[in-house]
């Protein structure tokens, strides 16, 4: 179902004052090198969260990473758990080649994630193994449970690491599953958005068309009108983080 921008706001400003305020902070360039990894529950949500961001790291030069919590297996009606998981890891690294970053596949199986001590631990130690200092995953207040699954076990991982990364949190179809979202940062994605778009269409098998209907374009548009650009994509920052990117 196409969203209109007036849909956008009231679905996304739900819940909202239940949050700090914005702190109108937005990320910049850094000079030095950085190493980033984000955590997704499917193949094209790190693309459709914050693959414009992304996208500007990598050709900035910085090592990028992108941690697949599954492989989408459930995501193909009348297909096997097997026959999607191929057709969806075969999207999920083309769409990896256009960003130019890294992609690793956890071992989860969608649908059927798990939060407990044995997938803490091989997800930080996934996490730990990059050296990150920067890591995006999704905001876990979501209605999806392997979003849910992706957030909570990056917190723990965020909170076991020795050396502390800096941890943002991006949106996924906002109001409808990412929900109660009130940025902290923003990326201006103005010059990659389009390559962000050629990403996120590799995911054949997800109707791209369909998921930029949900409202990903009006969010584009609508962060981007919060910080002063033509499209930005927008981030929560954990407490006790601070790099700006």
């Amino acid at each position: 179902m196409h969203t209109t921008r007036r849909e956008f706001v009231k679905r996304s400003t739900v819940g909202l004052g239940l949050l700090s305020p914005v702190s109108g902070v937005s990320f910049t360039a850094e000079t030095k090198k950085m190493k980033v990894v984000c955590v997704g529950g499917h193949p094209d949500d790190p693309e459709s969260g914050c693959g414009g961001t992304l996208a500007r790291l990598s050709r900035a030069g910085h090592d990028v990473s992108v941690i697949y919590l599954t492989r989408g297996e459930a995501g193909i009606a009348g297909k096997s758990h097997a026959e999607a998981g191929t057709v969806r890891t075969n999207e999920a690294e083309a769409a990896c080649s256009i960003l130019k970053v890294k992609p690793i596949f956890a071992g989860q199986v969608d649908g059927d994630t798990m939060v407990n001590r044995e997938w803490i631990e091989k997800i930080a130690g996934l996490i730990s193994k990059e050296m990150p200092d920067v890591v995006f995953t999704h905001w876990p207040i979501d209605s999806h449970r392997d979003h849910q699954a992706a957030s909570f076990l990056t917190i723990q991982a965020w909170v076991r690491a020795k050396v502390k990364f800096d941890l943002y949190f991006f949106e996924v179809c906002a109001g409808e599953q990412t929900m109660a979202f009130r940025p902290t940062d923003y990326v201006d994605i103005t010059d990659v958005q389009e390559i962000k778009r050629e990403a996120l269409y590799c995911h054949v098998s997800q109707d791209p068309p369909g998921i930029y209907a949900c409202g990903h374009t009006i969010m584009e548009q609508f962060r981007g009108r919060e910080m002063g650009a033509k499209a930005a994509e927008a981030f929560v920052r954990m407490a006790g983080s601070g790099m700006e990117l």
